[in-house]
């Protein structure tokens, strides 16, 4: 089944014969025996005990995501940051280290920054090619984490690189593809491990639900670790077990089954809206490209990027909806955001309406001048996300406003 008739056609298994997937509002489940349920808190037995952990209606976009991307197994929840938190807390303890790429996300690069505060190291490169990561590896690393697309700094990793070095010292890469979701890339299918979705951005389309999801490849033996010995039965599916019966259940960053049915409603149309985001932003990076007013656009799609190229081979000639603009100064980007009319300003990326925000001031407005500049935001810096309207609106609101 190709991707775009997978998105409509994921079937669910419903007793009454339901196509859209229901919505199961219990916080429990009862069993008919006090056997049953001890094996199912006990995993040994599939089953439901408590909406915290596990739900029918989240479980119905867990399988979901974790088939479009090609995964075994996936974790709904409750947002982006929830997911990550998760993900890294599961194989991380005190004393350990992890490397990252320095163009991340706000929210991400402040996390794993505060993670010092509990014993652990984070490494940070400052490019993303595979010699940048391979140099900041220890025998301390748990994991190398990266963004497809780095979040406001549009550069991409070589990321089937990346994870030929993290299997060479045997330890898994993480990947956040919250930027190009699987309608562009498949992380697992370049040698990633684990893939993380903020699905509030481009999975959900129209910003009506906060969520994000953990997918695990199945594709690395987690029982190399000393803290997970007592998964080991679980072979390749041990990450996932331990996330959910430790890091998720102790925590509690669980999804609603109305958020994650919320979300899912935007799965059928997620090719269609990536394709007309993707062609959007291309034709208004050129545009802005010419304007005398713009000092610097920055979009993977342009001929003149850095990463064109390998953008072309990894992204499936579409090249994502966000692109960034600079102006000169903060007091001319402000002028800017002020004046454009069909973009909400606001700290979202991936909805069908078109979006604007200065990073520097905002997301990044408690890191230090240093840190703003490594990770991209700077002062004279715009993020757009760009929508789906159309283009002749988009251009003609960017032209009145620069004037």
């Amino acid at each position: 089944m190709n991707f775009e008739t997978k998105l409509v056609n994921l079937k669910i298994k419903d007793q009454y014969g339901a196509t859209n997937t229901p919505v199961y509002l219990s916080n429990s489940f009862a069993y008919e025996d006090a056997e049953e349920l001890e094996k199912v808190f006990k995993n040994r037995a599939l089953g439901y005990a408590y909406s915290r952990v596990s739900n029918p209606t989240i479980k119905a976009l867990e399988d979901k995501l974790a088939s479009l991307e090609g995964g075994k197994q996936s974790i709904l929840a409750a947002s982006g940051m929830a997911a990550i938190s998760t993900a890294t807390l599961t194989l991380l303890e005190a004393g350990d280290e992890f490397v990252a790429t320095s163009s991340l996300f706000g929210g991400t690069y402040n996390l794993f920054k505060n993670y010092q505060k509990y014993g652990i190291t984070p490494r940070f490169s400052q490019g993303v090619e595979r010699d940048d990561i391979a140099k900041l590896i220890t025998n301390k690393t748990k994991f190398v984490f990266l963004e497809t697309l780095g979040n406001p700094k549009l550069d991409i990793p070589d990321i089937k690189g990346i994870a030929e070095v993290c299997e060479k010292n045997n330890i898994p890469l993480i990947v956040d593809s919250t930027m190009t979701t699987p309608a562009l890339i498949k992380p697992l299918e370049l040698g990633a491990n684990i893939v993380i979705h903020s699905t509030s951005k481009y999975i959900n389309g129209t910003a009506n639900s906060i969520g994000g999801v953990i997918i695990d490849g199945g594709n690395f033996d987690w029982t190399i670790f000393a803290n997970f010995s007592e998964y080991k039965r679980f072979g390749k599916l041990a990450f996932t077990v331990k996330a959910r019966g430790e890091t998720f259940k102790d925590f509690g960053p669980s999804s609603s089954p109305l958020t994650s049915l919320l979300n899912e409603l935007g799965i059928p149309t997620l090719a269609l809206r990536m394709e007309k985001h993707s062609n959007n932003a291309l034709e208004l990076a050129n545009f802005l490209l010419e304007h005398p007013k713009v000092k610097e656009v920055n979009y993977p799609g342009l001929e003149s990027n850095k990463y064109n190229e390998r953008a072309k081979n990894l992204l499936k000639n579409d090249f994502g909806g966000m692109l960034t603009l600079r102006v000169a100064s903060k007091d001319k980007a402000f002028k800017v955001i002020n004046k454009l009319k069909y973009f909400y300003n606001l700290a979202n990326i991936g909805d069908v309406k078109s979006l604007v925000i200065h990073p520097a001031s905002t997301i990044y407005a408690k890191n230090t001048v240093k840190e703003r500049e490594a990770l991209g935001a700077y002062d004279d810096l715009i993020r757009v996300s760009v929508g789906i309207e159309d283009i002749e609106d988009l251009k003609a609101d960017f032209a009145q406003a620069l004037k």
